[in-house]
């Protein structure tokens, strides 16, 4: 069973999926281990590993620690070029199809394509999709693109049904990490009523209560990061998870 097999099954069991995004510069080595250990007894469905701007060099390290402390599966979010290893079970294969950088399109996926299939590293090709919330967040800085806005649900889903028809195997929409707000209820209700593929929302969630609303919305996973390393507290992630478990979707 491949890791994108792994991840569907598991939202078909349990009616969603539940990540938690680990950024290796916003946690010490030293915290990693427990920090993993605690949160798979929590209930996390897996583990997310990147960031838009990465100062630690250590990523294959931080990688073989979280794969070490865990059984879920551990996939990259990758930020950059530099963010790709065979340690993980396996990567998002990114194109940002909301903006028009054609570095993000297409530029370095080309030049990633090469090695992960050499790395024999599973690829999960995955349509991402930047939602403008207020601030600008690091994501949208470092990719010099703009956001689509968040009251513009219209446009999401023709991007969704771009990637949808493409081929891409999912959906990610992201408001960026500590962004003022999360991703619209309204937005991923929009797309998952248009849209077939399997659905990542994170950004700017940061309670149980915004978790559930998205998964009732139709999410299919639902991704927290900051909202965890601000607590730094497993009885927070349980909560999460509990909530995000909670809501049966209709899965297809």
């Amino acid at each position: 069973m491949t890791t994108f097999e792994r991840m569907m099954h598991s939202r078909d069991e349990r009616g969603a999926g539940y990540l938690i995004l680990i950024d290796p510069d916003k946690i010490e080595e030293a915290k990693l281990p427990l920090f993993v250990r605690n949160a798979t007894e929590a209930g996390v469905d897996g583990f997310l590993v990147g960031g838009s701007l990465m100062m630690s060099d250590e990523f294959d390290k931080h990688l073989d620690v979280i794969k070490r402390s865990t059984t879920v599966p551990v996939i990259i979010f990758p930020g950059s070029l530099f963010q790709v290893s065979s340690l993980a079970d396996a990567i998002l294969f990114l194109v940002l199809i909301s903006g028009r950088n054609p570095e993000h399109l297409i530029g370095n996926q080309v030049l990633a394509a090469p090695i992960v299939r050499k790395m024999g590293l599973e690829a999960i090709s995955t349509g991402y999709m930047l939602i403008g919330t207020g601030k600008t967040t690091s994501a949208e800085f470092i990719s010099n693109t703009k956001p689509i806005p968040s009251h513009k649900p219209d446009i999401a889903v023709a991007h969704a049904l771009a990637a949808e028809t493409i081929g891409m195997k999912c959906l990610y929409l992201d408001a960026g990490s500590g962004a003022d707000g999360a991703v619209p209820e309204a937005m991923i209700k929009s797309i998952a009523d248009r849209c077939s593929l399997p659905m990542f929302v994170g950004g700017g969630i940061r309670t149980p209560e915004d978790a559930a609303e998205r998964i009732r919305a139709g999410a299919s996973f639902l991704v927290t990061g900051t909202a965890i390393e601000e607590r730094d507290d497993p009885r927070s992630i349980r909560r999460f998870a509990e909530a995000v478990h909670s809501v049966r979707v209709k899965t297809t």
